[in-house]
This record gives structure tokens, sequence and C-alpha cells, in this order.
């Protein structure tokens, strides 16, 4: 594998690469690391020696992130259910719950993003109008979200929206009385052994549940294990697997092929002439999160392709052309 992965490099056919990690069934399988010019949330970097201990930004990754959050706290009986009311949770909003347009909203559609809401993040991240950027610009960020105006009913069409996690990420916050990055230290990340980690922050002071994470490869790539391993680090459970297998549970179709629950991706692959289910989350500029939980395949995709139309090219090719198409040889 890595000598096609080196060669895909070397001719230009694999573009903007920083690391790649693939393990299978918990053993590390392929791990390479380049030096290339980065950026965190648009500052630049100048060039960097990417290695096992590098951060690099997760952006949307970072949404698959805090479903594991949302399921951690929901074990702890600390947050509403999916079916719970959305509005209910802010009360803050008296107008919007008022709306009669907005009353069925619940959290179950903020983790599947089909709140019926409008949100336009297809829109380049440069760009001022992107919904994404115009809700961290906003002087009350859940407002912007909420206040929306209604397009769809309720659970009816998936649209990507950055806004829909800043939601589930204020829920965490509420209740666990603690900032989702405190959470995620005591809950996820000390628990796998992952000691640093950056949670970029808004004008706001709040860190962004949307697009802030930033880890290095290898600690994703254990997040990534967690969640194959049914939610059991070190034999004991640290988020369910009612929960693992809920959130691995595909719920609404996102109209270019693919499916979405949780903040997970979902789709099929064929392997070995046998489709098999695989879940990720893909983040701007190429950053992804492969797992095919049948055959405990977990592979980590870092790239500097930010705001690229063409930036899923490269993760994609090194997914199915390298990662599974040489599974008979892992």
């Amino acid at each position: 594998m890595k000598r096609k992965l080196l060669a895909g490099i070397e001719a230009g056919l694999l573009r903007d690469v920083h690391a790649v990690l693939v393990s299978r069934g918990g053993h590390l399988v392929l791990e390479h690391y380049r030096d290339a010019p980065d950026e965190s949330w648009g500052r630049p970097l100048g060039t960097v020696a990417f290695d096992a201990h590098t951060l690099h930004d997760l952006r949307s990754v970072t949404k698959s992130v805090v479903s594991l959050l949302y399921g951690m706290a929901l074990d702890r009986g600390l947050v509403p259910p999916p079916e719970a009311p959305l509005l209910v949770q802010f009360p803050e909003y008296p107008d919007l719950a008022a709306d009669p347009a907005r009353v069925g909203l619940t959290i179950g559609h903020a983790l599947n993003m089909t709140l019926g809401l409008d949100w336009d993040e297809y829109r380049s991240y440069a760009d001022p109008l992107n919904s994404e950027i115009a809700m961290e610009n906003a002087p009350d960020r859940y407002r912007f979200v909420l206040e929306q105006a209604v397009i769809h009913a309720p659970g009816t069409n998936w649209v990507y929206s950055g806004g829909a996690t800043a939601l589930v990420g204020a829920i965490i916050e509420r209740g666990t009385g603690r900032r989702i990055e405190d959470f995620a230290r005591e809950a996820l990340f000390e628990p796998l052994g992952i000691a640093h980690f950056e949670w970029m922050s808004g004008r706001d002071g709040i860190a962004s549940p949307a697009s802030g994470l930033r880890l290095n490869a290898r600690d994703l790539l254990r997040i990534g294990q967690l969640v194959l391993d049914g939610g059991c680090v070190d034999d004991r459970h640290i988020v369910s697997q009612r929960w693992i297998e809920m959130s691995l549970k595909p719920s609404v179709a996102t109209g270019d092929g693919l499916r979405y629950g949780c903040f997970w991706f979902h789709d099929e692959a064929p392997v070995l002439g046998l489709p098999k289910h695989w879940v990720a989350g893909f983040g701007n500029g190429g950053q992804r999160l492969w797992l095919m939980p049948e055959l405990g395949i977990a592979c980590v995709i870092y790239s500097g392709a930010y705001n690229a139309p063409d930036g899923w090219v490269s993760p994609t090719r090194i997914w199915r052309e390298i990662v599974l198409a040489n599974l008979r040889s892992v």
C-alpha cells in the first residue's frame, strides 16, 4: 500500500496530502507523513514537518467527535434524548418557540441535519455569506441558527449545516455544565490517552463544535478505533454500545448518493466482491476519518486543499484505490 501511495503522490495524482494512517483490527498497517504548507482555521502556518505528534485541523470531522460527546452525555443522563423538542433547550428565545412552523423541531433533527431551516454552506468558507461563517460573525450564534427561514418540514430534507452542530454543542455544554472542550477532555480524550489537542473558538469565545478541533493523526485514529470497538477502551465502555449502534445507522439521503445520521456520512463500497458499510467524518480541505466496522478498518487522512472544490478527490482515491483495493494484502 505504501509504495502505491508514494507513487501516487510523486506522480501528482494525489495532491495536498499531509498524513495517511490505516489500521485493521487495531493494528497500524500504514503510516505516512509529509512536509507541506498548512494552516489553522485560515491562519497560515508555513511549511509543517508532519509527524505522529503534529496537530492538524479536523474541520468538519469535528462533528463526528461531537456525535460521540453527545452520546456520552446522553449515557450519563445529562442531555435530553434525540426525540426531545429542540427549542425547549433554548428558553431564551420564546418568540421562536411560539412559531408553529418550528414547534416540531427535535434534537434528532439537528443530529441528522434535517432541521428544514435555510442554510448555505456550499459557498466557499472564505465567503462571509457562507452560513457557518455568518454564524461565527453573528452577535448570538444560536439565535442566528434558529431564526433562519423554515423552508422544509422538519425531518424531510437534508441540508448540510454547521449550525445544527452548534446547537448540539450548546446542548452538551448546558447539560454537562462545562465547556465542550473540557467535557471532551474528561469523557473522551483522557480515557483514550489523548493528552494534546486544541479546540478553536469563535469571536464570542465559544469553541466551534462544527469545525474547531485539532488533533494529531494517531489520536484521531484512536477515536475511530473506539467506534469500531463499540465504545469500549481498556475493557470498559466510555460510550454505550447503544449509542454507537444508533449513530452508525443512516437515517436520511444527502442527495448525492450518500446517507447521513448523527453527524456521520454513510455508504457502501464493494470489497472482495461484497458490499460493505462504511461511515465517515468529512472535513473541508480533504480531512477524513473513514471506518468500515465489518472489517475493523480505520483510515485517517489529513490534507491541505482547504476551500478547493476538488479537495475531496485525493482522499477519496486513497480510500478507494489504495486502502480498499489492497485489502487482500493488508
